[in-house]
């Protein structure tokens, strides 16, 4: 659905993206990650065909943004970190302008009323944006990367300004549009990113520095696989048991946490996952298991080892890296 490949973007002497490749395919939520000055803003403009590129190609749903950008363009909802509003119009009219801009023609008024449902926006269909909070003007210009029902959505930082309740109803939108639409989501929330994205790229000083799921990430940067575990019970009994658990290679223990109750960090046989029978052993001999969580890193600390070092200087200008 989306298909980047060399893409080059220079100002000058400055590269602010370096030769970078990427798909994304139909129906996947992708989160694009990078600290600023990255290159992040930069590429997801020349998507969005805001800027051209120095060199390279990009195609939304097989259209090439530089051959036919009104096309390409006919196909992508943007929402941009600073959303487009005229705050002289009411929301009534801003979004009839936006469906008439887009040349939308799904049904008016039924197509609108849809999208003010989806955001939560009736109540202040009739009022002018200058006079709405931070976060019902966000709302608003999410509602107007929804008109026409394009197959690709471009989310630049979609929760800004809102409470936590709404967040959590802007990350569920996000899910349910992913089930029928091409997601790219750009946040500084990490936990968002993980708890939304099926894939995650992050791009570092203009190149694209990792790219996989977040669990595959954890597992790829971290040294300390081991899951720790919190056990009431019998220390010496609950250790006897552990041994037999399938999956299990190693077991240490690190002592009583609280009244009864031991921490155990349990290192798995290579690519084995072993919450399940670890669960049922523990229940069937009565022993409660309280906690469960992985000790290795998180999608937090990967970003920040991944863009807080300098790439080589060969990289920057467009070896590779070794």
């Amino acid at each position: 659905m989306i298909e980047v490949q060399n893409l080059t973007k220079r100002y000058g002497s400055h590269c602010a993206v370096n030769d970078i490749s990427f798909k994304v395919e139909e129906g996947e939520i992708l989160g694009f990650l990078g600290p600023n000055g990255a290159g992040k803003s930069t590429t997801m403009n020349i998507l969005t065909g805001y800027l051209s590129a120095s060199s390279g190609t990009v195609k939304i749903n097989g259209i090439d943004v530089l051959d036919d950008p009104n096309k390409a363009k006919s196909n992508i909802g943007y929402l941009p970190e600073l959303p487009p509003l005229y705050l002289d119009m009411t929301v009534r009219e801003y979004l009839d302008f936006v469906y008439d801009l887009k040349k939308c023609t799904i049904n008016r008024r039924k197509h609108i009323a849809e999208i003010c449902r989806l955001m939560h926006i009736e109540d202040v269909y009739g009022r002018l944006i200058k006079n709405l909070s931070k976060g019902y003007r966000q709302r608003v210009g999410f509602a107007q990367a929804l008109i026409g029902n394009p197959p690709v959505l471009i989310l630049d930082e979609p929760t800004v300004g809102l409470d936590p309740k709404q967040i959590i109803e802007i990350r569920t939108l996000i899910k349910n549009l992913g089930k029928h639409h091409t997601v790219i989501l750009s946040s500084h929330i990490l936990p968002e990113v993980e708890a939304v994205c099926d894939r995650i790229v992050i791009i570092n000083e203009g190149r694209i520095v990792a790219d996989n799921t977040a669990a595959n990430l954890s597992a790829e940067f971290s040294s300390d696989h081991r899951l720790l575990a919190r056990i009431a019970g019998d220390e010496q009994r609950v250790y006897a048991l552990l041994k037999h658990v399938p999956g299990i290679a190693d077991i240490t223990t690190l002592g009583e946490r609280e009244t009864g109750v031991f921490e155990y960090a349990l290192e798995p046989v290579h690519g084995a996952d072993f919450r399940r029978p670890l669960f049922t052993t523990l229940a069937k001999e009565g022993f409660p298991l309280l906690g469960l969580k992985s000790m290795e890193m998180s999608l937090e600390e990967i970003f920040i080892s991944l863009t807080r070092e300098k790439l080589p200087e060969a990289t920057r200008k467009g070896g590779k890296r070794k």
